[in-house]
């Protein structure tokens, strides 16, 4: 029999301590599942069972807000600052619902289960919580960058289609190379820059793609005006537009290096 002042003398229970290392390694999962094996210890399993599903929950809602916070707000947050901040908490919370029952198993010269355990169980946990995430990782398609590329299939169709009118240059009539412009080459300039327009829209879109974007608008708008130049130059068959062109085209150079990189 137990003595009324010794509760828990046979028991063997996670310490504060130990709930506080394995939340660290591994999430307020760890932290759930040690407190739920000290709950059914104290013939409490229901509130064990409570407190582990509130665990996964709260650990969901910490990495899933990770993937959608922006990828520069996420960077510029201090990688201990999360598991410090959340390992506090769970420090309080165990002090207020076994805090008593801990000092008093640790008074009486009672077990407790070693702190390396639970820091096995934090790593396992650890572990855990990387495999599902690498396995959504892999089996999600990424939204941000397949509606991105998506949008750029048909940017670079455009960008095909219009530079073609450098092979028309020496075997169409001048003519032709208007109607080349005005039906091809210039539209399709104005509508790549509202893809780009259209995928700064895109929620959530990393921070290099945006510097990508850019290039890519300072890219097609060169693009235009080299276009509306030679347009200019074949309808008022004038040299004047030469030296602008190839000021225009070593932009062109410049940028393509740019993004290339």
């Amino acid at each position: 029999m137990s003595d009324n002042n010794n509760p828990t003398e046979h028991l063997k229970l996670y310490s504060q301590r130990s709930i506080g290392i394995a939340s660290f390694i591994g999430s307020p999962l760890a932290a759930g599942y040690l407190i739920n094996q000290n709950y059914k210890a104290l013939n409490e399993p229901e509130k064990g069972n409570k407190t582990l599903i509130l665990s996964i929950i709260v650990t969901i809602i910490i990495f899933g807000s990770m993937f959608t916070l922006p990828e520069y707000i996420v960077d510029k947050i201090p990688r201990m600052i999360i598991p410090a901040v959340y390992t506090g908490i769970i420090y309080l919370i165990v002090e207020k619902i076994h805090g008593n029952i801990l000092n008093n198993h640790l008074e009486k010269n009672n077990e407790f289960y070693s702190s390396w355990r639970a820091v096995g169980i934090g790593f396992l946990a650890l572990i855990l919580i990387t495999s599902i995430t690498f396995a959504i990782l892999f089996a999600l398609p990424d939204k941000v960058y397949d509606t991105y590329e998506t949008e750029f299939e048909q940017f670079s169709k455009n960008e095909e289609a219009s530079l073609q009118f450098y092979d028309y240059i020496d075997k169409k009539d001048n003519s032709a190379l208007i109607t080349e412009l005005n039906e091809v080459s210039i539209p399709k300039w104005k509508e790549n820059i509202e893809i780009i327009n259209k995928t700064n829209t895109i929620e959530g879109l990393p921070p290099e793609l945006i510097e990508r974007n850019d290039k890519l608008m300072t890219y097609s708008k060169l693009r235009l005006e080299a276009f509306e130049l030679f347009k200019k130059r074949i309808l008022y068959d004038s040299d004047a537009y030469d030296s602008e062109l190839r000021n225009v085209h070593d932009k062109i150079d410049t940028i393509l290096n740019q993004i290339n990189q």
